[in-house]
């Protein structure tokens, strides 16, 4: 028993300095292998150096405008019996309803002189981009065909207008 007397008499110390060193080796490591994250928006365009601004303006490009309006505002109906009149549940559907499209100076109220006037303002020039002008009283059902239209044409640059302020 004097043995293990002696064992637990004695006093023990851990060495702090080799375990400073190993830490600090242990971050110099991993700071001069640690590879930052590039920016992603950031693009590499590679410029000329040697030739400055350009001072001539852009051609503007000229836009096919699609506008429609509303001719006549028709009624909701229930659209599983449409000589029943809408009685406020979620899907109604339009009849009597009119809408006028103008593709530049042509007007019509029929969605396939709009597909046949698009695909023949696409062949003319297949660059152009179209806008949709939605004027008040539309809804997304109106639009919606003068969209696939315009697609089906081979439209692939569409904006819409925006919302029109009094």
């Amino acid at each position: 028993m004097s043995r293990l007397k002696e064992i637990v008499d004695d006093h023990c110390e851990l060495e702090m300095t080799p375990m400073i060193d190993v830490t600090f080796l242990l971050l110099i490591f991993f700071l001069c292998t640690i590879k930052f994250k590039t920016l992603e928006g950031k693009l590499s365009a590679y410029l000329p150096k040697d030739v400055g601004v350009n001072q001539t303006e852009a051609e503007p490009i000229e836009k096919i405008e699609i506008k429609l309006t509303v001719k006549t505002e028709g009624e909701r109906r229930d659209p599983k019996n449409l000589s029943k009149k809408w009685d406020g549940e979620k899907r109604f559907e339009w009849v009597g309803r009119v809408i006028d499209y103008q593709i530049g100076p042509r007007k019509t109220n029929k969605i396939d002189e709009v597909q046949d006037r698009l695909e023949e303002l696409y062949k003319a020039d297949p660059e152009r981009p179209a806008t949709i002008d939605s004027r008040p009283g539309t809804c997304y059902g109106d639009v919606v065909p003068v969209l696939d239209a315009a697609v089906l044409a081979g439209f692939t640059d569409i904006t819409f207008v925006g919302e029109y302020k009094n």
